[in-house]
């Protein structure tokens, strides 16, 4: 058996979730105890606040566990990170009243910053030898510059609309952060085996975010300029039809270019264009 620590609430709680919903292991929700079985999978989850789930992985409490990176960079703790999950991403950015008159860095030489990463800023202020007051906060830390108690801060900052609602500009931007799923370096045999398991499921969901599965009829005296302008796996599929002109042509595109593929598709003459969505995807 497995364990992961997960979030116990939050965003990352609820894209953890998710993400292993998608790969068919089943968490059941209805008690949100400290330690739940999974019914369908080798794996039991174990809800942790997220910044004890470095230290729960690095002692062996859990053998895995997915955190926010700026919370495994923060505690230092000796893990391995095993993946990078692409989800809750966000990033830790210094930040100042708009009206401070800021000049780079060195405007926080003297200055008192409020964090809830001490670790990270104090990095961060060294290595450019600025002398600045860390103040630790938990909690809002957005609101110490408009009540005295800072003259900037340092925190996490996704669409920064926190930020402006509190008349602060974002100055620098330290460091990127997103879920990334941690391992204890002790692990067994056994349980790298469910890992693996369990990797090769996340990957398959991971192939298929953002795919669109298409299928269409084409006249065959076009096939070639079709299939030119498809970016395939590999190559597109190509099925006869009962009317020996047509044949129906089946193809992966990403999401990203799909409105500009289906529309030199419309102009080269394919038709009855179905479109489906790609729950899980296998290289």
């Amino acid at each position: 058996m497995l364990r992961i620590a997960v979030q116990s609430k939050g965003r990352l709680y609820d894209d953890t979730i998710n993400l292993l919903a998608e790969a068919d292991i089943k968490i059941s929700q209805s008690k949100r105890t400290l330690l739940v079985q999974s019914t369908s999978f080798p794996l039991e989850v174990l809800y942790l606040r997220d910044d004890d789930i470095p230290q729960s992985v690095a002692a062996g409490v859990a053998d895995i566990g997915i955190v926010g990176e700026n919370e495994l960079m923060e505690s230092g703790e000796d893990v391995e990170v095993i993946s990078r999950l692409g989800f809750s991403g966000c990033r830790l950015s210094l930040a100042v009243p708009k009206d401070a008159g800021y000049n780079g860095p060195e405007w926080f030489e003297g200055k008192k910053i409020a964090t809830s990463y001490p670790n990270i800023l104090r990095r961060f202020l060294g290595e450019r030898g600025i002398n600045a007051d860390i103040h630790i906060i938990t909690g809002s830390v957005e609101i110490a510059p408009g009540i005295g108690l800072a003259d900037g801060i340092f925190d996490i900052v996704s669409s920064g609309s926190t930020l402006v609602s509190n008349n602060l500009s974002e100055v620098e931007v330290v460091t990127q952060s997103e879920a990334v799923l941690i391992g204890n370096k002790q692990m067994s045999d056994d349980k790298k085996e469910i890992l693996s398991e369990m990797l090769f499921r996340f990957e398959a969901v991971r192939n298929a975010e953002d795919k669109k599965y298409v299928s269409m009829n084409a006249p065959k005296d076009r096939v070639q300029e079709i299939v030119s302008v498809l970016p395939g796996l590999k190559s597109p599929t190509i099925i006869p039809l009962a009317d020996n002109d047509w044949c129906s042509v089946h193809t992966v595109l990403d999401q990203k270019r799909f409105w500009e593929i289906i529309g030199k598709l419309k102009e080269l003459g394919a038709q009855g264009i179905l479109v489906t969505p790609i729950e899980k995807m296998i290289y």
